[in-house]
């Protein structure tokens, strides 16, 4: 790797801790960047998860105030989440890359929609609850999601954070900053899972991973303070705009 190309990826890897910590997507900024430095797909995917393990780690650190009083939901949604993770980093190993890369254009469109509309949805299920059930904690069917979300996070990656907000938005009752900070610590755990059966069975690029992983935990801070800074409506607006982009993107390869 030349000089130039680290520093293309370290600067994909700051702009990759941003965008997983605001929204999630970041991956499709630095998956075809190390593929377009030579490295080959799967060596990519797996190099590029166990990179941005780290700015995951500190995407949550940077919303830890956002997460008081979540700790109940940290280890429901974080149990699915690793349970699917350990899924998913199977699959990687068992099915062809353009399993999952056919659905995830339909995944993230339908998710954009759910984040759109969460605050009207929220709304009419608010009005159709009895009296009695004050608020909305997800369930079983929620949970369910959270695993395949994870699954499909342990597999490739990009724009879970957009389908978990998603999710999230319509499982629980919840401020939308709070909603990111918790879809932070799940898509940690994913990453962090995946990460650690990638480096056990899998061939890791560690220069790649070492450039990427200085980037992202700078861009974890960074997202965490421009996140946080965000009115709902606008961070909703900025969920879209990526997702869109994203699906773009997933589509022209």
């Amino acid at each position: 790797m030349s000089l130039l190309q680290a520093l293309v990826v370290l600067v994909a890897g700051v702009a990759a801790g941003t965008i997983n910590t605001v929204v999630g997507s970041g991956t499709l900024i630095t998956f075809p960047v190390l593929l377009a430095v030579g490295y080959p797909p799967l060596t990519a995917n797996v190099s590029n998860c166990v990179g941005l393990a780290t700015g995951a780690v500190s995407g949550v650190y940077g919303y830890r105030r956002e997460l008081v009083g979540q700790r109940a939901r940290m280890l429901r949604w974080g149990t699915a989440s690793m349970l699917g993770a350990c899924t998913g980093a199977g699959l990687l190993f068992v099915l062809p890359d353009s399993a999952f890369e056919k659905i995830v254009p339909g995944m993230i469109a339908l998710a954009l929609v759910m984040v759109a509309l969460q605050p009207r949805l929220a709304r009419a299920q608010a009005a159709r609850r009895k009296p009695q059930i004050e608020t909305r904690e997800g369930g079983p069917v929620a949970y369910g999601f959270g695993y395949l979300t994870g699954v499909y996070g342990g597999y490739f990656g990009a724009a879970q954070g957009i389908v978990l907000m998603a999710i999230l938005g319509l499982a629980i009752d919840e401020d939308v900053q709070r909603i990111n900070a918790l879809k932070n610590v799940m898509a940690m755990v994913v990453n962090v899972v995946a990460a650690t059966i990638f480096i056990v069975v899998a061939h890791i690029e560690w220069e790649a991973v070492g450039l990427l992983a200085v980037g992202s935990t700078v861009g974890g801070q960074l997202g965490a303070r421009i996140g946080r800074r965000l009115p709902p409506n606008v961070l909703r607006i900025v969920i879209v705009v990526v997702g869109v982009a994203a699906i773009v993107q997933l589509l022209a390869r």
